[in-house]
């Protein structure tokens, strides 16, 4: 079976949700293609920075956003030895309409946006849809082969094809891109232990300790933690058992000694091998890449998702019209980058800065905490928690959506 639209998108995560949402407002023919019989995934990205909550305002679903369970994080806390605090990164600084980061569940912000691109007549989100191949034809991309979750296979012809599905990306692969890869020092482990009435729900709290470094991330009825070890240790962490992970998290932060039970297995801790990696060439003629298709981010200030729902933004404004008019072309696509690539240079470049002098340092055991300049800088100057708070919640060009996608607030 041969189907056809303007633009498929290959995932359905944030960066192909929002394309598809943005290019559909615009009149375009889009399709989505999600391999998942829904968006209920654990442990991913969660995080919605204040750049992507006004870019929701934007588009009129910032009251519905708000009825989603989440969290707001205000601050950025680094505990001290005298076992105070300093404020790292102070979100209630910036200058912008949300200054916090929420934390919700990704499925709950994905759904969101599906139900919005169900309201416009151009979208469409095929779940349980995997792309198998590109269709190619004199040299060009032409669309995508699928098989659904049943075994049925098909193809979609498309002006262009955007690819969304992230860092292991299937549709790059076989477009022949090959990302740059930088060395990266560390791994992530993430779990989840109860919460309890008088943990502190407004700050990320990192601890750190040498050979491991941990972030708690509060959540509506539990906390999120993400554990940073060395890279390539996980069948040795694994080997050790969960009794010892639990002695580990103990250790590291001492107000979860009773609640590491909560850890059953070490089926409850969830690796994530931590790449950071960047296409040169972001486009090959009918196909674009975005998001973790295009550059690997470390989890290093927590940008990744952030930066995919920009680069979907800065595609929509620059492919719409081009769509429409049936002449999308290489130089259309090559735009895309060229608007993109600062920010994904300079964040990746303080991610690796910040791996070399902290993090890294701190996982092979030659560190225990943050260097002492740093707490003492910004002990005496707490203004200066307002840079963090930008590079991490803002970026250095946000995006923000076109005139086209801007609607009223939907009514509750």
């Amino acid at each position: 079976m041969s189907e056809h639209t303007t633009c498929v998108v290959v995932g359905g995560g944030p960066a192909g949700m929002v394309l598809g949402l943005l290019l559909a407002r615009a009149g375009v023919e889009v399709t989505v293609l999600e391999k998942h019989a829904d968006f209920l995934r654990d442990f991913r990205g969660d995080t919605v920075h204040p750049s992507t909550l006004q870019l929701l305002d934007e588009l009129g679903l910032a009251e519905e956003f708000d009825r989603l369970p989440h969290t707001k994080v205000e601050q950025v806390v680094i505990p001290t030895a005298d076992g105070n605090t300093v404020t790292l990164g102070d979100f209630r600084r910036l200058r912008v309409p949300y200054p916090y980061i929420a934390m919700t569940p990704q499925w709950d912000l994905l759904d969101l946006l599906a139900d919005a691109g169900r309201r416009e007549p151009t979208f469409t989100l095929r779940m349980s849809t995997e792309m198998t191949d590109l269709l190619r034809e004199d040299g060009r991309v032409r669309g995508v082969r699928y098989r659904t979750a049943d075994g049925d296979t098909g193809e979609i012809r498309a002006d262009l094809t955007v690819a969304c599905d992230g860092r292991h990306s299937l549709a790059r692969r076989q477009a022949g891109l090959r990302p740059r890869e930088f060395a990266v020092p560390i791994d992530a482990w993430w779990f989840r232990v109860p919460r309890l009435p008088d943990d502190r729900p407004s700050a990320l709290s990192p601890h750190a300790a040498p050979g491991r470094f941990a972030v708690v991330i509060p959540r509506e009825t539990f906390l999120q933690v993400a554990y940073i070890g060395r890279k390539g240790t996980d069948a040795q962490l694994r080997a050790r058992g969960i009794e010892a992970f639990r002695a580990d998290v103990a250790e590291l932060i001492p107000e979860f000694r009773d609640r590491v039970d909560a850890l059953r297995s070490m089926d409850d801790v969830k690796h994530l091998d931590v790449r950071v990696d960047r296409l040169v060439q972001w486009h090959v003629d009918g196909l674009l890449c975005i998001g973790d298709a295009a550059h690997a981010m470390s989890p290093v200030g927590g940008v990744g998702i952030n930066l995919a729902v920009q680069d979907a933004v800065a595609a929509a404004t620059l492919l719409a019209e081009p769509l429409r008019n049936g002449t999308v072309g290489t130089s259309d696509l090559a735009a895309v980058r060229a608007r993109r690539i600062l920010p994904t240079v300079a964040v990746q470049t303080l991610q690796r800065a910040l791996h070399r002098g902290f993090v890294g340092p701190l996982v092979e055991g030659r560190r225990a905490g943050p260097p002492k300049p740093l707490l003492a800088l910004v002990q005496r100057l707490p203004q200066l928690s307002v840079v963090p708070a930008y590079l991490i919640g803002v970026g250095l060009r946000p995006e923000h959506a076109p005139a086209f996608a801007r609607r009223a607030p939907v009514a509750g």
